[in-house]
């Protein structure tokens, strides 16, 4: 059997790609901080610290691992811009610190690393894989150096690793200092006090590509099983929806009167009017394409604040 070592697994993704690979035959191992409750109790489980070199490698060497998938990241574009080294650190340095565990291993494992569509050229179009890089924000620049990085040891070191770039995901178990998660918190909040309510937003004009988490984690798998470890997939639905349209669906399932009311605060320092995604490569090459749409996700997220 197979083992896939999962750094970063105590956070929102971890779960549902622990799931995945289990449910595909794997042994799945998983390094965080702390546990997360809501892991399958099959994963094995190491508390680590991504940015501790030595503990990353002993880690290796001793689960020696088929596949290393790193979802351990700063992942908001939002918390990014206030902690900017911070997030070089998690995201750069502890990228750093697999690809050197890994290059010491003897089993060479494969490595997976999730990008973003924040890296590239802000685009009114669907962007496929071929459009220039050009982050604008901390996070995205973060990512764009992991890819470079990652460039450099599948080259000179003989590595395979392999990048995706995932755009929005969302689902149940995200934190709620996401966009998406916090207008069904608020909703459903609303909605169990019986009383009518007001709900306080940032700038419902973008349009963003968001997908199912259990479409991105069978993505994340797919590519990480797949040969050809220097094509970079973006993984989306191919759908940008206004946070509007999809915040106007989350009060569509309170039976509540809400009020919106725009706190110019919540605005980020430049937030690009439109992301979509082009996925027709992952489509070709591998097959993938989404099963579940965003509002499957919404509907899921707000019928599980209502229960807690």
């Amino acid at each position: 059997m197979e083992k896939v070592l999962i750094f970063g697994v105590g956070g929102f993704v971890g779960s549902y790609l622990s799931r995945e690979f289990i449910e595909h035959g794997y042994a799945v191992i998983g390094t965080d901080k702390t546990r997360s409750s809501i892991l399958p109790s099959e994963v094995g489980f190491y508390e680590s610290d991504l940015l501790e070199t030595e503990a990353v490698e002993g880690l290796v060497n001793k689960i020696q691992p088929d596949i290393i998938v790193n979802l351990a990241a700063i992942s908001s574009v939002g918390a990014s811009w206030n902690i900017p080294q911070t997030t070089m650190q998690v995201n750069v340095v502890g990228a750093l610190n697999i690809m050197e565990a890994a290059k010491k291993s003897e089993k060479k494992p494969k490595i997976l690393f999730v990008g973003s569509s924040e890296e590239y050229v802000i685009s009114d179009f669907p962007m496929n894989e071929d459009r220039p890089l050009n982050a604008s924000n901390p996070y995205g620049i973060s990512k764009v150096t992991q890819e470079q990085f990652a460039k450099l040891y599948r080259e000179q070191y003989g590595l395979k690793i392999y990048c995706v770039r995932p755009f929005n995901h969302t689902g149940v178990g995200q934190r709620d200092s996401f966009v998406l998660p916090s207008f069904c918190k608020q909703v459903a909040e609303i909605e169990k006090s019986g009383e009518p309510g007001v709900m306080k937003v940032g700038n419902l004009k973008v349009k963003r590509d968001f997908s199912h988490v259990k479409d991105i984690v069978r993505a994340y798998r797919l590519i990480v099983e797949s040969d050809n470890c220097e094509l970079i997939y973006n993984v989306g639905s191919g759908n940008a929806y206004s946070l509007e349209e999809m915040l106007r669906y989350i009060v569509s399932l309170s039976s509540q009167e809400i009020k919106i009311e725009v706190d110019q605060s919540r605005f980020r320092p430049t937030d690009q009017p439109v992301i979509c995604c082009d996925y027709n490569l992952i489509k070709t090459e591998l097959g993938w394409e989404p099963q579940y749409t965003v509002f499957d996700a919404l509907k899921e997220m707000f019928e599980n604040y209502l229960r807690q």
